[in-house]
């Protein structure tokens, strides 16, 4: 993405870019019906979930700095405005899943809502010092203004009842999403599952804060518990989202309750092997 370092910050974010291989994450893809009125408008390796109502809509997550035209093209391409998007709701504050809140913001004149933790990093535009990637971290645009949410607490706009769920680890502030879509009668369980994956930067180790540890456990104990007819992770493809929209079977996203766990313990065994390596095992 940058050809040239020149300073610190482009420096560190010349080296996430070829690390996380941000190029193919920001891909525009087709948007598509998750579920009743719940549409995919992320790209290739980011989600980003519309969910709508004819009091107007809301959106979770904002990508990165140069996701927003993307989502917007998906949104309107889906037949809705973007003016008639009245809430963002935020998962966690790193650049990837944040960097694009803040434009978002000014396209559309929503507010913007997220875990008191995030909503702190949101305005300063970066992550906390406290988050197991800070060191490098890549700052962005911020938000001017971010109202919060309680773990547990229903934001509602119109006929929509989005609630928050805690999912701290990943970064202090993490939070997932849930809700119900329904169509032809049937609704499902609908749950935005931030990212849950043990990763860092620099000599971080996570043997060395039992804070963090404690909060991975609270997020696994909640999403385990989550009732969750279809998961869309933060990065779609840790819960195999792709192969099953590829599948082509109709409703490809129901899997009968199963994501959530599976997703969860497939952060299990990453932080198992993580602390085991740190330990020299």
């Amino acid at each position: 993405m940058i050809k040239i370092c020149v300073a610190g910050a482009l420096c560190a974010m010349a080296a996430f870019a070829n690390a996380h291989n941000l190029d193919g994450w920001n891909k525009p893809v087709e948007p598509f019906q998750i579920y009743g009125n719940s549409y995919y408008v992320g790209v290739s390796g980011l989600s980003s979930v519309l969910v709508t109502s004819p009091q107007g809509h809301i959106l979770i997550d904002g990508l990165l700095p140069d996701s927003p035209r993307l989502i917007a093209a998906s949104i309107r391409k889906l037949g809705f405005r973007l003016r008639d998007v009245k809430l963002i709701l935020s998962s966690h504050d790193h650049w990837d899943h944040a960097g694009g809140i803040a434009e978002l913001q000014r396209m559309t004149g929503a507010a913007v809502v997220a875990s008191p933790a995030t909503a702190d990093a949101l305005k300063q535009g970066h992550m906390g010092e406290d988050d197991p990637q800070f060191e490098g971290n890549t700052p962005y645009a911020r938000v001017a203004k971010v109202r919060t949410v309680r773990d547990g607490e229903v934001v509602k706009l119109g006929p929509l009842a989005m609630t928050a769920l805690y999912t701290p680890g990943h970064s202090t502030g993490g939070t997932s999403w849930t809700w119900n879509a329904c169509e032809q009668g049937r609704c499902a369980s609908m749950v935005f599952a931030d990212s849950i994956n043990p990763i860092s930067s620099g000599d971080y180790k996570f043997s060395a804060h039992p804070a963090v540890l404690k909060q991975y456990e609270q997020s696994y104990a909640a999403l385990e518990k989550a009732a969750c007819d279809i998961v869309v992770s933060g990065h779609p493809d840790f819960t195999g989202m792709w192969d099953k929209v590829k599948s082509g079977k109709p409703h490809a996203l129901l899997d009968g309750g199963e994501g959530c766990k599976a997703y969860v313990q497939q952060s299990r065994e990453k932080l198992s092997k993580r602390l085991a390596e740190e330990a020299g095992n």
